[in-house]
């Protein structure tokens, strides 16, 4: 999974595409010194755009959804026509909001792939076929409101860290394992980006030399080792060999044509032989990946994430955290590194793209709010 974002660095200024929309600032940016003016009818929305749905939510000052939208990407009528569902799936939103809403105060876009989030492009995203499409000026057209573009992993880690398993954490990091496996990284409560706007990319640390080949075209990913898409590697490789499994059966039964995270649960529920054996081993590799990340950053806090772990909660983590917990380089207090499940499930993406709207144009802290509100 990639996660990416050219030529931006951790303060670096973002290009905000608007029609009408005023904010007070004194200082600099980067979410210091901006004045908050949001009225307590005022919210943002939060997009969270896949290759095969979009989750929209909107999000008030206060860090509450007040209402949320999932509908089909369908990437394959091209990029405007997808900023075409965005924009009605906002509108629909607002209809549900009511109270004579006919706009949102800004929008916030968490989108896949490589982002240029100074000039609002989406720069590659494999897995909706675009190259520097101009996502934030286009939907901008569109809504007739400000809006702002991210990586969808940092906006997912956003919203863990604000309003999910993460608050309170200083410092803590999300990854989310699906198709591919991504992650985001909280700083001393902010969103590191690193020098060329690329941190978090955890899917691809190598934790096996001679692993097998990972979508970058690189050998030794955990990306590679312990996604869904490994596992689905690993079961279509040992069928081939003549094992056994009820996994095709599945599959078969319920119309699917790829190893969902409802198809390994089904086939774990059945105590598939080989299911469980090709779960074991990507636990094993994931709980490597959060030992080393740990003791690289010493975070308080590692929030894992995706359908796989919705799925199977405790029976997906728990491997994890005893692998974890048994490869920190300090064990006297391992303790104190919690290492859990995702609180907001398909909303942390949506919900964190709104919470990075606030911060990019109202310069508002959600964090003091949601606290406020768990009081």
């Amino acid at each position: 999974m990639t996660n990416g974002s050219q030529k931006s660095g951790q303060r670096t200024a973002i290009v905000i595409f608007h029609w009408s929309f005023t904010i007070s600032k004194s200082g600099s940016l980067g979410g210091r010194g901006w004045v908050a003016m949001a009225k307590i009818d005022e919210f943002m929305i939060g997009v969270d755009l896949g290759g095969t749905s979009m989750m929209v939510v909107a999000l008030d000052s206060k860090g509450k959804i007040l209402a949320d939208r999932a509908r089909s990407t369908k990437p394959e009528l091209g990029a405007d026509k997808v900023m075409e569902r965005i924009a009605d799936t906002v509108e629909k939103l607002l209809f549900d909001i009511g109270k004579g809403v006919r706009k949102a105060e800004g929008v916030c876009v968490g989108a896949p792939g490589v982002i240029d989030r100074e000039n609002g492009l989406v720069v590659r995203a494999p897995n909706l076929n675009w190259t520097e499409y101009p996502l934030a000026k286009k939907l901008s057209q569109l809504l007739h409101s400000p809006v702002v573009l991210d990586n969808d992993v940092n906006a997912g880690a956003v919203g863990e860290h604000v309003l999910g398993a993460g608050r309170g954490a200083r410092n803590m990091v999300a990854i989310f394992v699906g198709t591919g496996i991504g992650g985001g990284v909280i700083i001393n409560d902010e969103l590191y980006y690193g020098g060329r706007g690329s941190a978090g990319e955890v899917g691809h640390m190598k934790i096996l030399a001679d692993g097998p080949v990972c979508g970058c075209g690189r050998r030794g990913c955990v990306e590679a080792l312990a996604s869904r898409t490994a596992m689905e590697r690993d079961v279509e490789s040992a069928l081939k060999a003549g094992r056994e499994s009820a996994i095709p059966e599945i599959m078969k039964r319920d119309n699917r044509d790829r190893m969902t995270s409802s198809v390994i649960q089904e086939a774990l529920q059945s105590r598939d032989a080989l299911m469980e054996e090709v779960l074991r081993r990507a636990q094993l590799y994931l709980g490597l990946l959060v030992a080393s990340v740990v003791n690289l950053l010493d975070p308080q806090c590692v929030v894992i994430g995706g359908g796989i772990v919705e799925r199977l909660k405790e029976d997906f983590l728990r491997p994890v955290q005893m692998t974890a917990y048994e490869h920190f380089l300090r064990l006297k207090d391992s303790n104190r590194v919690k290492i859990v499940a995702s609180e907001l499930g398909d909303h942390a993406g949506a919900a964190g793209a709104a919470v990075l709207a606030w911060r990019a144009l109202k310069g508002m802290d959600l964090r003091k709010s949601s606290m406020t509100n768990d009081k």
